[in-house]
């Protein structure tokens, strides 16, 4: 398999959608679709009545068509549900999810990677969190059986990956350790996933992808290299200044006057010990520009991963007015993420867009009731009787109290799984006149994206975007002209 010299970043909740990741596919580089909460994303999109069909169409191909029959029973609306309806709740995840919440989740990622890959024969990767780990197994092979060629891996150690991918192609049961607070010293909690009892013992063809381990270090490579229990095909070394979750800065937390972590020398990733490991590696990070893959070429990068130019295009799934929101504030120079070291129940930093009108807002997110019915970022938790519970530090603060949390856990923590969802349209109704609000990530490049303007445009598309990264840095009185740095490396 020829290797991509462009990834387009696996963003958001459905902001990599589809039809994003087969625009850049069939424009020849690997286009990438995310896969976090799937399952939400196909039960609400099936419950606005699926106008279009494709997301039946898709359903029609899946290899087990009494799952796809149920999940078509249980979610779709013909016509589509009233606009002040609430969606109707999918089951939150679960250490032993019932088979409707697998069903969902399986059916979902096959979904996405199908529609995704149709047409063309270009390369597909799908993108998902470590730190989201209980629907890990069933999202896997849901995109294995629609043929994805990539899976990539951030927001933690994703080790057990690779021989997870191994397990499921051979039809094999698998299983993850899930961390769980309190456990006791020997003491696992497992996930499992058994493709052959999926399908009722007719097993179908699940390739095994390629795997990309996302890392912000060095030393993460060469630990994901030698101690894997599988095969790892490759890195994306993300810096900084990229969009979503970012590494914590190595030692203590220091935060600048604005209140946002402190990278220094200790964060610049050490690309000779990199290099050395001998498997293809991309960089991310403020890589979205004229000049910076020839750049990341000549560090004997394979590529670049660029995320941020391609969030605002046309095929991206974010809402189209936050796309203009965002590329007039670029224009105007007003684009600024702030990188909040708490917002996130990850406990990871998460960059969010300060953008009118959604929660980066302190009045709007005080006035917002403080909800958990996702449960996507739950934290595990062992009960006194040994049994696994479930909070989040953006649940009501009483409840996580009440579960063993703290006040301090619970401060300034937003809810990522609903804000993230409202993003893309999906937000969910709280009474006919209230509905959840946006919460906008993006990389620090958010502030450059209106360069991807052709003049007299509000919008710019996925293919503009390549002709733009694919060029040449233009050199003004000698010197390229870059607009960002890149994330820092040591060469």
């Amino acid at each position: 398999m020829s290797q991509p010299k462009i990834i387009q970043g696996g963003m958001g909740v459905a902001v990599s959608g589809w039809k994003l990741a087969r625009t850049v596919s069939r424009l020849g580089q690997l286009g990438v679709v995310s896969g976090t909460g799937l399952a939400i994303i196909l039960a609400r999109n099936l419950q606005l009545g699926d106008l279009d069909g494709r997301l039946r169409h898709a359903l029609n191909h899946f290899p087990v068509p009494a799952v796809a029959a149920r999940v078509l029973a249980q979610y779709f609306i013909p016509g589509g549900k009233s606009p002040t309806a609430p969606f109707k709740a999918a089951p939150m995840p679960t250490l032993r999810p019932g088979p409707p919440l697998v069903e969902l989740t399986v059916a979902a990622n096959f979904v996405e990677v199908f529609l995704a890959k149709e047409g063309h024969d270009g390369l597909v990767g799908i993108n998902f969190l470590e730190k989201i780990q209980l629907p890990t197994l069933p999202s896997l092979y849901g995109a294995m059986l629609a043929s994805v060629d990539y899976v990539l891996m951030g927001a933690g150690i994703p080790r057990a990956i690779p021989g997870a991918l191994d397990r499921l192609a051979e039809g094999e049961p698998a299983q993850l350790k899930i961390d769980v607070i309190g456990a006791l010293p020997g003491e696992e909690f497992l996930s499992t996933f058994d493709p052959r009892a999926f399908c009722a013992g007719q097993l179908p063809v699940a390739k095994r992808p390629q795997f990309l381990g996302i890392v912000a270090s060095a030393t993460l490579a060469m630990t994901l290299a030698k101690k894997a229990n599988g095969r790892v095909d490759g890195f994306v070394v993300e810096g900084d200044t990229a969009g979503g979750h970012n590494a914590p800065p190595r030692g203590p937390l220091q935060l600048s006057a604005s209140g946002e972590p402190i990278y220094g020398e200790r964060d610049v990733v050490d690309l000779e010990k990199i290099r050395a490991l001998g498997l293809p590696f991309w960089l991310a990070g403020s890589y979205g520009r004229p000049g910076r893959l020839a750049d990341a070429l000549r560090l004997g990068a394979a590529g670049v991963q660029v995320g941020t130019a391609f969030a605002f295009c046309n095929e991206s799934g974010l809402r189209p007015e936050l796309k203009l929101q965002a590329l007039q504030m670029s224009r105007a120079g007003s684009a600024r993420v702030f990188t909040d070291p708490i917002a996130s129940p990850t406990g990871f930093p998460f960059k969010v867009v300060q953008m009118e009108g959604t929660l980066s807002h302190a009045d709007q997110y005080a006035a917002r009731t403080r909800i958990c019915d996702l449960g996507y970022l739950r934290h595990l938790y062992r009960k006194p009787d040994g049994t696994p519970g479930y909070r989040c530090p953006a649940e009501p603060v009483d409840d996580f109290i009440k579960k063993g949390g703290t006040v301090a856990d619970a401060q300034g923590r937003k809810c990522l799984c609903n804000g993230l969802v409202a993003n893309v349209g999906l937000s969910q109704m709280r009474s006919e006149e209230e509905q959840e609000l946006a919460l906008m990530t993006a990389g620090d490049d958010v502030a450059n994206v209106a360069q991807f303007l052709k003049p007299g445009c509000d919008s710019y598309t996925a293919a503009d975007v390549m002709e733009r990264l694919l060029a040449p840095a233009i050199p003004v009185n000698g010197a390229k002209v870059l607009a960002a740095e890149p994330s820092p490396v040591a060469v």
